[in-house]
């Protein structure tokens, strides 16, 4: 007989409420914008900032006798996956009474792709959508980016309620270094190194011309590694100065963001010996200089275009940003496949990357490597070292179910996509464009192409690919598995 466990409700609906009131204030965010362009409306953004944080408030209000401070594991992973759920639902308020959007299923699924920082858009020309519409899209990048529920949990004492269970479940990646004993200080200062880092970027893109709502779009959309534009054709009109800028802090932005804190503190070297990060950029240096070389050699570019749309698409790849200065697909077949390839591997763990993870990348090849040692010497005791601390063998099984996982849904969700006759192209660039938070994929969905023409039901499972990729897989569906409703 089924013994259902104790979960604590109340918490789970208060928390729920204050990120709703949380929502509502960052729609409000828009209407200055909306203001500032004449012809704008802001009644959509204010109505639905009304609506959430009402609806927030009410769940507050309701459940402000709610027992017990500490969040346990069952209510941090139901908090997580729902709040992501029930945001979106509520984000597609301003995208819906402004009439820019007015397929529900269409608002859902831009919103899910905004808050999962996947940047795949139904959206055919951005550029005629109200600015105050669009600065909200760009804003569902920025809190999505680090992580509506690492923000929380640096407030979240103030509600008497602590977040560590919440912080275990939200933090994209396998680990990341604690930077204060305390779980809400740790969250306060990555959240501020986030925002150092994208007001800095919206400075040097202002530099080379950029205004300041362009400035703020688009660095809202790199530091989230989520690469929703505000023009039609993304970064590729923009000089080549803006794409640099943009080049380098999508490297920031998929880089661990306790080694930025390292780094801000003067350790520098630390940084660099660090074998995640190493292996991060030695990927990103070799498949620009593949491609670059290629680029040259067969399309007879010059050095300076080749290396640069060379750098930007690997970079954007890698850390799943998803920007485009260039439609690879009509580059050489070799090309597209190796960006095709990197799709799977993600930014680094502790940033704000999607994918894999090149963490989890490194400790698959490092344990290979280690069982081809281990057949020439079988009796030999050879571990798996990561920044030359050994590796328990309970991490290594973890990260092989977790590709497994991951390969299985992939497959998986190209088969299904294929059902609504979409070509092979299509069905696979979608899946791990979704299911990696990338944005851009294959076929129709690639970098000049987005998914207005994929059939409803398509659009609603690519947002649950959204939403568990976002996740890290297990915080979702572990919510499936009977062993967590059990006591």
């Amino acid at each position: 007989m089924l013994s259902w466990p104790e979960i604590n409700i109340k918490i789970i609906i208060r928390v729920i409420g204050f990120l709703l009131m949380f929502e509502g204030i960052f729609m409000f965010f828009g209407i200055p914008i909306a203001l500032y362009y004449s012809g704008d409306r802001c009644d959509p953004l204010i109505i639905s900032g009304i609506i959430c944080i009402l609806s927030g408030l009410a769940l507050s209000i309701l459940t402000k006798n709610a027992k017990g401070k500490h969040i346990g594991k069952r209510e941090g992973v139901i908090i997580v996956t729902t709040s992501w759920i029930i945001i979106s639902l509520f984000g597609t308020l301003p995208f819906i009474l402004s009439g820019t959007i007015t397929s529900f299923t269409d608002a859902f699924f831009e919103t899910v792709s905004g808050f999962t920082t996947t940047g795949a858009t139904i959206l055919t020309d951005i550029e005629v959508v109200p600015k105050g519409i669009l600065f909200w899209r760009s804003i569902t990048h920025w809190i999505g980016g680090m992580g509506i529920i690492v923000l929380s949990v640096a407030i979240l004492p103030i509600l008497g309620i602590g977040g560590m269970q919440l912080f275990v479940a939200e933090i994209p990646g396998p680990t990341l270094d604690k930077l204060h004993p305390r779980i809400a200080h740790t969250a306060k200062r990555l959240w501020g190194i986030y925002i150092l880092l994208t007001f800095a970027e919206t400075a040097f893109l202002m530099f080379g011309g950029m205004d300041l709502f362009d400035g703020l779009c688009h660095a809202f959309g790199t530091m989230a590694t989520g690469g929703f534009s505000t023009q039609n054709t993304s970064i590729a009109n923009y000089s080549p100065y803006i794409q640099y800028v943009i080049t380098v802090f999508m490297i920031f932005a998929g880089t661990n963001f306790t080694l930025h804190y390292i780094a801000l503190h003067g350790n520098i070297l630390k940084v660099f010996k660090n074998d995640e990060y190493r292996a991060y950029i030695y990927l990103i240096a070799a498949v620009t200089i593949i491609i670059t070389i290629s680029l040259i050699l067969k399309r007879n570019m010059n050095f300076e275009e080749s290396f640069r749309e060379s750098i930007f698409q690997t970079v954007s790849i890698i850390t799943t940003t998803g920007y485009i200065t260039a439609d690879y697909l009509i580059w050489p077949g070799l090309l597209w496949l190796i960006l095709f390839l990197m799709m799977f591997v993600g930014g680094c763990a502790g940033s704000t990357g999607g994918g894999i993870k090149v963490m989890r990348q490194l400790l698959l090849f490092k344990n290979s490597w280690i069982e081809l040692k281990r057949l020439l010497h079988p009796n030999a005791i050879i571990p798996v070292k990561l920044n030359g601390k050994g590796v328990s063998q309970e991490i290594i099984f973890k990260v092989m179910a977790f590709f497994l996982i991951y390969i299985i849904i992939f497959a998986f969700g190209t088969m299904f996509m294929s059902l609504f006759g979409l070509d092979f192209e299509t069905s696979i660039g979608a899946t791990i464009a979704t299911l990696g938070n990338i944005g851009p994929g294959l076929g129709d969905v690639g970098p000049v192409g987005n998914y207005a023409a994929i059939p409803a039901a398509g659009k609603w499972f690519l947002s649950f690919l959204m939403i568990i990729g976002r996740l890290e897989l297990f915080t979702v569906l572990v919510l499936l598995s009977p062993a967590f409703w059990r006591r």
